[in-house]
């Protein structure tokens, strides 16, 4: 499970919705049951393990039905939610510093996080953010984040759609395109 973000933040109402409590999202979403098609068996089209999480607010959606167990399929759609949530929803502000989270990823001005893990979505949800809030200035961003641009650029592109939009935004900005 994800660790505990910054309570404050969290208390305050200015989480991004991609860095909440797990428990916190849940009760925010609707959660279905489907059948899908494709691999996976017999099992497959006569019992629904396919999940599909909508986080009701903000009407984004994850969802997952690769697996043949339902658990590791509602896993898999929470995450996705996660990252979904981190490029479809942007928070207007940023706060004084980035986030304990983001801190406890920095070691000498290096982001070490896989794309696959837990707190992937929030952090991805900080960077574009402050991406954003910083009228995606990259350089201006990561020197608030207190890592280097190309490590920004680096963990960006770990997640290629925040990457093109990123990269969409500057273009819309006159500004050149990140490589």
């Amino acid at each position: 499970m994800m660790a505990a973000i910054d309570s404050e933040r969290e208390l305050s109402g200015r989480t991004h919705p991609a860095c909440c409590n797990l428990d916190l999202l849940l009760k925010n979403c609707q959660i279905e049951q489907v059948r899908r098609s494709g691999p996976g068996g017999q099992h497959r089209n006569k019992v629904e393990t396919g999940v599909v999480i909508k986080h009701i607010p903000t009407n984004i959606t994850g969802e997952a039905s690769e697996r043949r167990q339902q658990g590791r399929n509602r896993s898999m759609a929470l995450f996705r939610l996660r990252v979904n949530l981190a490029l479809g929803y942007r928070i207007s502000g940023i706060s004084d510093a980035p986030s304990l989270l983001w801190q406890r990823r920095i070691m000498k001005g290096t982001l070490k996080v896989n794309s696959e893990h837990d707190e992937f979505p929030a952090l991805l949800a900080e960077a574009l953010d402050t991406i954003t809030c910083f009228e995606f200035d990259v350089k201006a961003a990561s020197e608030f984040l207190k890592c280097s641009s190309s490590q920004l650029i680096k963990f960006l592109k770990k997640e290629p759609r925040a990457f093109a939009a990123v990269n969409q935004r500057r273009l819309e900005a006159g500004l050149h395109l990140l490589k």
